[in-house]
């Protein structure tokens, strides 16, 4: 199973702001520290605000950060949120169900449980886990120069 890249510059942008705790970070920091185009971005934080996993604070000054406690972002809702859909393979969509091997198909069953057991190993896991301080450095160190980050009042 492939998460589409709207689902990975999610996660990674999620990770970012949990890795700079009480700090504004903004669109271009995220974007320059991953090399992800900023419209790209843009879309992702949108999504993410409205789900309620980011807070935007607009204007000057402005900037994103979580909008709760990492261990509170279960990274299997996240995924769940984010993805628009799941169909390993074409008979998982209820508008295409051309395949020959239909209705006879137990293959189908297995990849069902297959993704299962995907979705419940990131079930079983927060923001908090895949966060760490040692973040912060590795994202200063990208581009040999640090990316200034606003501390929050």
């Amino acid at each position: 199973m492939q998460l589409t890249q709207f689902t990975d510059y999610s996660l990674r942008t999620l990770v970012f702001l949990g890795a700079h705790p009480g700090r504004l970070c903004t669109i271009a920091q995220i974007s320059v520290a991953y090399g992800i185009s900023i419209n790209h971005v843009m879309k992702v934080v949108n999504r993410l605000a409205s789900c309620g996993y980011v807070e935007t604070i607009r204007g000057k000054g402005g900037g994103l950060r979580l909008a709760r406690a990492p261990r509170l972002i279960n990274l299997g809702e996240v995924v769940r949120d984010m993805e628009e859909r799941f169909d390993i393979v074409e008979c998982f969509n209820e508008q295409h169900q051309d395949c020959r091997l239909l209705p006879g198909c137990t293959l189908k069953s297995i990849l069902n449980d297959a993704r299962r057991n995907f979705m419940a190993a990131l079930d079983r896991h927060t923001l908090e886990d895949v966060t760490s301080e040692h973040l912060t450095a590795v994202f200063a160190l990208r581009k040999g120069a640090r990316i200034p980050i606003r501390r929050v009042r």
